[in-house]
C-alpha cells in the first residue's frame, strides 16, 4: 500500500522554504503543482497550494515515527532556523513526542521510540 498525505497550504513559496527546513532538504519530486517529500518506502508528504484546496488549508495532521537521533536532529535543525514547536512530551511507554505547526497551522508531529 502507498500513502500520500496532502498538506494544503496558502503560500507555496513560503511552505516550500518551511518544509525544506522541517525535512532538512528540498522536495524529492515535483508532479505538476504538487511538491512531494518521500518519507518512507512508499509514503509521501505532498504540498498542495491550489485554489481548489483553499478550504482545507491548515486542517491537516500527520505524525512521523522517527529514531531518537532523527528526533533530536530535527529539533536542533528547527531551532537553528527559528521554527518553534510545542513542548516535548515523554509518555509512560518512553515515546518522545512533539508537535510542530507549519505557517498555516497544519500539524506535523514527531514521535520517537526509546
Amino acid at each position: 500500500m502507498d500513502l500520500h498525505s496532502v498538506m494544503c497550504v496558502s503560500d507555496l513559496a513560503r511552505a516550500l522554504e518551511w518544509y525544506g527546513v522541517f525535512f532538512g532538504r528540498a522536495a524529492d519530486e515535483v508532479i505538476g503543482e504538487e511538491h512531494l517529500w518521500q518519507v518512507g518506502e512508499n509514503a509521501y508528504l505532498v504540498l498542495d497550494a491550489r485554489d481548489v484546496r483553499s478550504a482545507r488549508v491548515g486542517g491537516s495532521m500527520v505524525t512521523f515515527g522517527v529514531s531518537l537521533g532523527e528526533f533530536d536532529g530535527a529539533l536542533e535543525r528547527l531551532s537553528a532556523h527559528g521554527v518553534g514547536h510545542g513542548p516535548v512530551e515523554t509518555y509512560s511507554n518512553g515515546v518522545r513526542h512533539v508537535e510542530v505547526l507549519d505557517p498555516d497551522g497544519n500539524s506535523l508531529s514527531l514521535a520517537a521510540l526509546p
